[in-house]
């Protein structure tokens, strides 16, 4: 039977971890993760992949949620708290009125990850990503398309940023990811392990639906405004997403989905 806790105080220190979440966000978490919402909090129980600390919920949520909080692993504390208590507690008003505190398994190894995989796979390379909704984006797209990992450049924004992992709606959570070396070095791991680099870029010299499929494709994706580092379009296949009009680029997260399902779809 589920034993929640009642919380009156948003000074209470056993909810300390849920104080003021975007000023902590900011300034980082030590590890540690919020998860926002129903759908995130049940992705992160199912996969398991990260430990959950404890949870907070709005008191109303409690009867409706209750067989998904008994999937929590045993000792995972559950604390209630009204609306207005939670609104001061977290610092805004949050109205899916799920939250959990988790803590990061360890970071994989870009080169771990690469030399895991099979003849055939497809990884998201990622550089300069600072909006954390693009980057909740891109791992969305990645998992709904089967991409073997995400890879970071370390100029990337922190995919754990609460948002971010909102956005993807616990993509971040599941999806396996590491940190790229700067530069051509990204894509010298990248040739070693036998993966196809495709860039995306306006002037991309094939376009897209023309693009066959390798076996082992890294999908190469820059920011918006100033896109992939020459030095990288010069060392890989670059492909271009035709537009009508005066248009000649996407937001990087929908240029991320268009281009995985012409890579997992197409020819």
């Amino acid at each position: 039977m589920l034993k929640a806790i009642q919380v009156s105080n948003p000074d209470d220190p056993r909810i300390a971890a849920f104080r003021d979440i975007r000023e902590a966000d900011l300034v980082g978490r030590d590890g540690r993760f919020i998860a926002e919402g129903e759908v995130v909090l049940r992705t992160c129980i199912r996969d398991g992949r990260h430990s959950l600390e404890s949870v907070l919920i709005d008191a109303k949520r409690l009867d409706g949620l209750a067989d998904l909080l008994m999937g929590l692993p045993e000792g995972v504390p559950v604390y209630v708290a009204a609306q207005a208590v939670l609104d001061a507690i977290v610092g805004f008003h949050i109205h899916r009125g799920v939250l959990a505190v988790g803590s990061r398994a360890l970071q994989s190894n870009a080169e771990d990850l690469l030399s895991a995989m099979g003849p055939r796979a497809l990884v998201v390379a990622a550089f300069g990503i600072g909006n954390h909704d693009n980057m909740g984006g891109i791992f969305r797209n990645a998992a709904a398309f089967g991409a073997n990992a995400v890879l970071l450049g370390d100029d990337c924004c922190d995919p754990f940023y609460r948002k971010a992992i909102r956005v993807s709606v616990g993509a971040v959570l599941t999806t396996p990811f590491g940190r790229l070396p700067a530069g051509v070095g990204a894509i010298d791991l990248l040739e070693r392990h036998g993966f196809t680099v495709i860039a995306l870029t306006p002037s991309g010299q094939t376009i897209l639906s023309d693009l066959e499929r390798p076996a082992r494709a890294a999908l190469l994706l820059g920011a918006e405004g100033p896109g992939l580092p020459a030095a990288m379009l010069a060392r890989a296949r670059t492909v271009a997403i035709p537009m009508a009009g005066a248009f000649d680029s996407l937001n990087v997260a929908t240029t991320s989905g268009i281009a995985l399902h012409q890579l997992v779809f197409g020819r």
